[in-house]
């Protein structure tokens, strides 16, 4: 079980978006997978029309509920929501090991699904070290922006502790350009950057980069997988293209997947 976690502390970048879609995607190739979202915003909740009122992330972190009792099986996938509650979760979460509670409700679930996938807040605080503590690998979403690589290497430092004390087999399974513009000189100049960035960093930049494209904005509004929303659209055959990559690279890493 591939348990992923998609992370940069920089808002905007497609965290959210990449989690769904590159979800939707393994689905579509019999996959089995389970989402769980991390952000307080929870906008992967919204998107894939979980069922309000139930139990959330936030009651497994604070040990209320158990991952299995939580789980969402909706007509999108099979979904661990969000709860605005989350945002607190710094100041609720402060007992010794608090790192290691979402690894530990995960537990149960070992055999049940191929990928787990995990959204998380943009920001480096209790929810995202869980996220990191827990997954087998990180993907980072970026923009062709200076912002985006100064996330990079705030991100890594925090990726390099929780592999010193808290997950030594964490690995950053790449890096993924989104909301790519390659016409302009400024992107195509700091996508060179970002790939430089993950060469010294010990990992890749994905070939496969997410175009701009007013269907992920419309199909998020319908709540709606982009790939049944817009399947001809430039980002869906993009986010098709970088499922089938990452699969790639993790069956020439020598994973089972």
């Amino acid at each position: 079980m591939r348990i992923i976690t998609v992370a940069l502390q920089k808002g905007g970048t497609g965290k959210s978006t990449t989690a769904h879609a590159m979800g939707q995607g393994l689905q579509r190739q019999g996959k089995s997978v389970l989402f769980i979202d991390l952000d307080p915003q929870g906008n992967l909740t919204y998107t894939m029309r979980a069922k309000a009122n139930k139990p959330t992330s936030f009651e497994v972190m604070t040990r209320q509920h158990t991952a299995d009792e939580v789980i969402q099986k909706i007509d999108q996938g099979h979904l661990i929501p969000s709860s605005p509650q989350l945002s607190g979760a710094d100041l609720v979460v402060t007992q010794t090991g608090k790192e290691y509670r979402i690894k530990e409700a995960l537990q149960n679930l070992q055999g049940q699904y191929d990928f787990i996938i995990i959204d998380t807040p943009p920001a480096l605080g209790t929810l995202t070290i869980n996220a990191l503590t827990a997954a087998t690998e990180v993907i980072i979403p970026v923009q062709a922006e200076t912002y985006s690589i100064q996330g990079i290497a705030q991100l890594y430092s925090t990726i390099q502790a929780v592999k010193a004390y808290c997950n030594p087999a964490l690995t950053v399974a790449g890096m993924l350009l989104t909301r790519h513009n390659s016409r302009t000189i400024l992107s195509r100049d700091m996508a060179d950057t970002i790939e430089a960035t993950a060469r010294e960093l010990g990992t890749r930049l994905f070939k496969s980069t997410i175009r701009e494209g007013i269907a992920v904005k419309e199909a998020q509004a319908r709540r709606e997988p982009l790939f049944s929303y817009a399947p001809d659209s430039n980002p869906a055959q993009d986010y098709t293209r970088f499922v089938d990559e990452y699969l790639q690279n993790q069956r020439e890493d020598g994973n089972n997947v």
